[in-house]
Order: structure tokens, then C-alpha cells, then sequence
């Protein structure tokens, strides 16, 4: 009821203000969409850190932090960082620390490269080191009582009752790296969220599992930053392409007496190992085994009493297996476990018994996206999906038996949920294209309890914003595409528009989704304000179509990108209100890539481009997830070849790409748009080119000057009519 009042209220506010001021819609600053200045078209919702218990959840306002019940809605007070004078006048603030207990009363921080410990009860902040070095990602054990942190290559423990520090590991250099990951893991395998962290204490805080790292065969590539007189070389150990990846094993050390033993892996072929983690007793550590190739993934047990290593769960695939993250795989007390696996083709939740049985939860055309949370005891998982449609994400929950599956959401658009940890409670971001993000509380059972905030302003109707539609093309084998656009601000089917592609476009990447905008961003709406249609069409390797759409770009990346894009192209073209002379694309990093194929390989569809941090080779991308799709260029020697930009400079037409690139760009390297110009410019072809000095991938401190570049460059090539 509250939600059809507020929604009624807007409709009357947005009438009486088209009726009190007609014709004088407003029109999106570009300080106020790039530049976070003047009217604010959205509210911010609520910030909510997490759940605390089954009951009650957090909740941060003016700096404070809250227990809310989650059934009443009252709150109360945990704790304010203002009142911390300690950590005030050094700058810190609670609710940012490095890392915190659960009950939100020890926090560590790292200032100048050294760990400080904050006792709330106590109110006191102690330096736990001192060194000249940089300690990294110091973390609490489950207790509170010790903190396990690297330096310099090596994993230590601090002692916070005896005040004593313990080093695990001695042999941590340049090369060897213990409990801090190397490049490639962080970025492919372990993920950015970890901030290169590679240990894992034990539940019962007296061990610490962590991988050791050898990176003493994997070539070093130099990037320059070009600071001051002589400038500056930076080596990365980064393993490209069919080239030496690093050597991994997975350790236990213990925290108490020191001392480390390795798992054994009589295995010697050049594999990946993941993610180790405790079983809830301590007992045991599960870990993840990938060959090379991709294609075969095992999930072990090593036993520390009995030394051996079982195999729990194994999977191989024509293709690839993707390693599973930890809501992929959930543990269960009686020692079976379920997991989100795509060898259906599909994405989907299975049972795996002890004796190894497996039996789908989980079925169908459709995509299980995360599991969020698993009863064992009344036997239900809770999980996300884009069941209804690929567009939309839902939230379910299903028994273990998989024949009482339950949408728990009822708004069509994406749906973003935290799960109580008992399931009673959830918390559900949502939004669609018809409307903007909005936050629900709702009972385990999906019964809205009330609402918590919604972005929707009145100021928003005063603007002439851009019409959003979701739509399909078809193929001419059978696919349809998903597809949306943004209209202009009074849109006539009369006259001709420009269209800019704005596409990612990597294996499983769908970037055509039910929601009202990206992170908030008016970005798009801007765009089509210039009088530009703004396009996005999703291939078939995209998600949309399951694993095996996903499939279909093994060994062959590129392929059915174009494909797919040249498809959207010849549909735009029947479109009276196209202009099919002005069709541009633009994308970064995988979009990139494919925005320079476009403007090479497909040129006869694309007349302009911007590409941003763009892979040209994939020779010169990162093994691991080159060889995910492409295999080694010894063995796909073909399939590289067919794939890379600079095979096609041939057809490339001059003047129709901007290209950009951080100069230190660790992730993709410049080294790509520094091969591209060299063949362009041997072909006698012009181009427009801005760097970024010292921006990594994707430029954060020259935003502002890139999007001016940016929106010139259309302008330029559409209207003639620079910024």
C-alpha cells in the first residue's frame, strides 16, 4: 500500500508540474552527470553493510553505525566513530578499517604500511608493527585474538594477548611470494575483491591455510612510468599466452608453534590450484584442482591426520570449467554438499551425495546465477536466477529435491539480494527499465514487510530524460538477441538518427539487463541527449543462451561477436529513423577489442569507434584467461590468428578510431595499441590516440578529460560540431 501511495504521489507531483510549467523540461548538465554537481535526480538508498544475526540487520547514517529488527524496524545505536578521538586525530575511521570483527568492537587498520589494532571497549589504538616494509591485508581470526598478515613475500601471525608477532614463512622475496598472490591469481583466479590475499584462518584460530606462489619462470614485462628526468621501470611477473605460469602449492602453518606443512599433489603437470578452505571443525581443507588445458576441475580433501587426499567432486567439459567460487560450492554437516555447475549447458544447482551421487535441484533452459544461502536443517536453498526471462534476475528458493522451486521476487528487473543468515529475512535492491533502484525488506518467504528506500525523486520528472526499451533481434539462424536502446528526448520516427553500440561483449558478459541505469549513472541518457541513439544487443556466447551459447566462442573469440553485432546492424539499417552512414561503436578492455574488430573486420557495418584499453592480440593477454577460450597459441595457432585486430589493418578505413590507453596499464597492457598503431601507420591510416600517463586499466584521475575526448569525438563525427 505504502508503495501505491508513493507511486501515485509522483504521478501527481510529475502531472501538476507538466501542468503548472509546460514545455520547459530541463536538460542533463554535463556537470551534473560526469561531475556529481548540481540537482541530484536520485536519492541514495540506504546504506546496509550486512546482516548481524538472523533478526537484525546493519545499517550506517551520518556516520553511525545501527542494529535494526528486521521485523519492527527499531534500531539501535553500535557505535559512532565520531566519539573516537584516538582514531579521529590519525585519521581513521571505523566504519573503513581494514578488516573487523563480527560483533563490530576490534578493527585493524593500515596506515604508512603498518597494522593498527582499535579496541572499541577500550578505547585504545595500538601499533601492532613497525618496519620499514608494507604489511598487507591484516585479518582478524574468527576470535579477534590474532592477526595474520604478509610482508615482503612471507605470512606472519601478531599474537594481540601476548603482543608478540610470529613469522610463518622465511623464504618470501620478489619471487616467491607466501599468503599475497601473483598477479595473474589475483586478477583470474582468486579475484580483485581479495586484494591479493591468499590465506585462510582455520575456524578454530589455530591455523592458517595459504598458497605459496613461485614465480621465478614466469617472464617479466616492463612498464614505464615516465615520471621526472630518467623515469621509472616497473617489472611484472605476468604469463602470457603458452609462456610459464607460476608454480603453486597450498600450505598449513600453525599459528601457535610455528612450523608449516604442505599438501602433497603428486601431480607434477602444469596446473591451477584455488580457494582452500576449512571444513567447520577444523578437520579438513578442501581445495580446488584445474588442468592447464581448462577442461578438467577436481574439488579435493587432504586430510591433515591421515595425510591423504580425496577426490570429492570432479568435472570435465569439451570446452572449459569454470573454477567454482564459495557460494558455488556449499559444504553440508553429513558430508554431502551442493554445487553450481554448468555441464547441462545450463547453469544449475546439483546434490552431490557422499558416495558421490549427483542429482539435479535445479533444470532447464534457464540460468542459475549465485546461491545465497543453504538450510541444511529444514533443507532449502535460496538462489538467484534469470528464470522468467534472461533480462531479469529473480530471487528463489527450492527444497533439496528441487520440486517446490519458489520465486520469492515479484517485480519484473534485476534483483540484488542479502539473505538473512537463517533465511527468515532478505533485503532486495531492484530496478527496471520503467524504473529506477528501489529497496524492499521481505520475509524468507518473500511477504514484503515494508520498504527502505527508494531513489525515485520529483525532481526527476522535470527533466527530459531519454526513453529506455528492451527488445530482440533474430538472427538469421534462429537467435534473438536481446537487445535495448535509449531514445533521444523527443524522439520522431521522421528523422535520422546516428546509433552508438555501447558493448563489453565477453564470453558470459551480458550487458543487456532489466534495470534503469548503470550504477546510477545518467551516462547514457546524456549521450542520447546530443541526439545520438545509445545501442546495446547482447551476442549468443553472452550468457543469454546458457554455457553452451557460451561454448560456441572456444577457440574462436571474435567470431560470432561480429557476427552477432553485424546482425544488430543490418536490423538497424530497415529502421526508417537510423541513419545507417552514422553507426559508431564503444567499449573497454574485452569492448575494446571488439570495438577495433568492428572498425577493422567489420568496417563495412561501422563507421566510427572508440576503444579503450583494447586487447589487440591475444597473444599479448594474460594465459589464464586467454587459454580459458582460445587454448595456446602452439595449439591454436589458426584460431589466434583469425582472432586478432591486427590481421584485418587491411580493411581498417582512416579516421574512424579514437584509441585510448593508460600508459601503465598492468592488466592490458599498452603494448596492445602500441602493435595496432604500428600496423596502421605502415598501412599509411590515421587515427586519433589519447594516453593516460600512470593510469592503470581504466582511467580514474583523467575521467574528465577522457569523457570530453569522448562525447567530442562524437560530435565531431555525427553533427561536425565539436565539444
Amino acid at each position: 500500500m505504502k508503495r501505491i501511495i508513493s507511486i501515485l504521489m509522483l504521478v501527481m507531483i510529475t502531472t501538476l508540474y507538466l501542468y503548472l510549467y509546460p514545455g520547459e523540461l530541463k536538460k542533463l548538465t554535463f556537470e551534473q552527470v560526469y561531475m556529481n554537481q548540481g540537482e541530484k535526480l536520485l536519492n541514495p538508498l540506504p546504506t546496509l553493510p550486512g546482516w548481524a544475526d538472523d533478526r537484525n540487520y546493519y545499517q550506517v547514517k551520518e556516520q553511525k553505525l545501527f542494529k535494526v529488527d528486521a521485523r519492527g524496524g527499531k534500531d539501535r545505536l553500535v557505535l559512532d566513530g565520531a566519539k573516537c578521538e584516538k582514531l579521529t586525530t590519525e585519521g581513521l575511521n571505523l566504519l573503513r578499517s581494514a578488516d573487523k570483527t563480527g560483533d563490530y568492537r576490534r578493527f585493524l587498520f593500515v596506515k604508512d604500511g603498518d597494522v593498527f589494532f582499535f579496541s572499541l571497549k577500550e578505547n585504545t589504538l595500538t601499533r601492532l608493527t613497525n618496519t620499514k616494509e608494507t604489511e598487507e591485508n591484516p585479518t582478524f581470526s574468527p576470535d579477534g585474538n590474532w592477526v595474520a598478515y604478509t610482508r615482503s613475500g612471507n605470512l606472519y601471525v601478531y599474537d594481540i594477548t601476548t603482543k608478540k608477532e610470529k613469522q610463518l614463512t622465511a623464504d618470501g622475496s620478489g619471487e616467491i611470494l607466501n599468503g599475497y598472490a601473483s598477479w595473474v591469481y589475483y586478477e583470474e583466479i582468486l579475484g580483485r575483491a581479495g586484494n591479493y590475499k591468499a590465506f585462510w584462518w582455520s575456524p578454530d584460530n589455530r591455523k592458517l591455510a595459504f598458497m605459496r606462489f613461485d614465480q621465478s619462470k614466469v617472464p617479466v614485462f616492463p612498464i614505464y612510468r615516465a615520471d621526472g628526468v630518467y623515469g621509472d621501470l616497473e617489472k611484472q611477473h605476468y604469463p602470457k599466452p603458452g609462456y610459464p605460469n607460476p608454480e603453486v602449492k597450498i600450505g598449513i602453518a600453525d599459528a601457535a608453534a610455528g612450523g608449516v606443512e604442505w599438501i602433497p599433489l603428486e601431480d607434477k603437470d602444469d596446473h591451477y590450484l584455488a580457494f582452500p578452505r576449512w571444513n567447520k571443525k577444523s578437520s579438513a581443507v578442501y581445495f580446488q584442482w584445474l588442468n592447464r588445458g581448462q577442461d578438467h576441475l577436481k574439488v579435493l580433501c587432504w586430510d591433515p591426520a591421515t595425510k591423504k587426499i580425496t577426490t570429492i567432486y570432479e568435472e570435465k567439459q569439451k570446452t572449459w570449467v569454470d573454477l567454482l567460487d564459495d557460494d558455488d560450492l556449499q559444504l553440508l554437516e553429513n558430508g554431502d554438499f551442493l554445487v553450481r555447475s554448468s555441464n547441462s549447458g545450463w547453469f544449475h544447482i546439483y546434490y552431490v551425495s557422499g558416495d558421490g551421487t549427483t542429482r539435479p535441484v535445479t533444470s532447464g533452459d534457464w540460468t542459475v546465477t549465485s546461491i545465497a544461502l543453504v538450510d541444511e536443517k529444514n533443507r532449502q536453498v535460496y538462489f538467484s536466477a534469470r528464470k522468467e526471462t534472461s533480462t531479469d534476475t529473480d530471487f528463489y528458493s527450492s527444497d533439496f529435491s528441487g520440486t517446490q522451486i519458489k520465486r520469492l521476487t515479484d517485480q519484473a528487473g534485476q534483483h540484488r539480494v542479502t539473505v538473512s543468515p537463517g533465511g527468515d529475512y532478505f533485503i532486495d535492491e531492484y530496478s527496471s527499465v520503467q524504473f529506477p533502484t528501489r529497496m524492499d525488506l521481505r520475509t524468507g518467504k518473500g511477504k514484503l514487510l515494508r520498504q527502505l528506500g527508494d531513489s525515485v525523486t520529483p525532481v526527476m520528472a522535470t527533466y527530459d530524460l531519454a526513453r529506455k526499451e528492451l527488445f530482440k533481434i533474430k538472427t538469421a539462424d534462429g537467435y534473438e538477441l536481446p537487445a535495448a536502446w535509449l531514445l533521444p528526448p523527443g524522439f520522431d520516427k521522421t528523422k535520422k538518427y546516428p546509433v552508438v553500440f555501447s558493448i563489453y561483449g565477453g564470453p558470459g558478459a551480458s550487458f543487456v539487463l532489466n534495470y534503469f541505469n548503470y550504477r546510477g549513472s545518467f551516462r547514457d541518457h546524456f549521450m542520447a541527449q546530443q541526439g545520438i541513439i545509445v545501442f546495446s544487443v547482447d551476442h549468443r556466447g553472452s550468457g543469454h543462451f546458457g554455457k553452451k551459447g557460451m561454448d560456441l566462442m572456444h577457440r574462436c573469440l571474435g567470431k560470432w561477436e561480429m557476427q552477432d553485432y553485424i546482425e544488430a546492424v543490418k536490423y538497424l539499417r530497415t529502421l526508417p529513423f537510423v541513419d545507417s552512414q552514422r553507426i559508431g561503436i564503444t567499449g573497454s578492455s574485452y569492448g575494446g577489442y571488439v570495438t577495433a574488430l568492428a572498425l577493422t573486420q567489420a568496417s563495412d557495418y561501422f563507421q566510427y569507434g572508440i576503444a579503450g584499453a583494447s586487447v589487440i592480440d591475444w597473444a599479448l593477454y594474460d594465459s589464464v584467461y586467454t587459454e580459458r577460450f582460445m587454448d595456446t597459441p602452439q595449439e591454436n595457432p589458426e584460431g589466434y590468428k583469425n582472432a586478432s585486430v591486427l590481421s584485418y589493418i587491411d580493411k581498417y578505413k582512416t579516421n574512424s578510431l579514437l584509441i585510448t590507453h593508460g600508459t601503465m596499464d598492468d592488466n592490458v597492457h599498452m603494448q596492445n595499441t602500441i602493435q595496432f598503431i604500428d600496423k596502421a601507420e605502415d598501412a599509411g591510416k590515421m587515427f586519433e590516440l589519447m594516453l593516460f600517463p600512470n593510469e592503470r586499466h581504466g582511467s580514474r584521475a583523467k575521467r574528465i578529460i577522457e569523457t570530453k575526448m569522448e562525447l567530442d569525438f562524437w560530435l565531431r563525427k555525427f553533427f561536425n560540431k565539436p565539444l
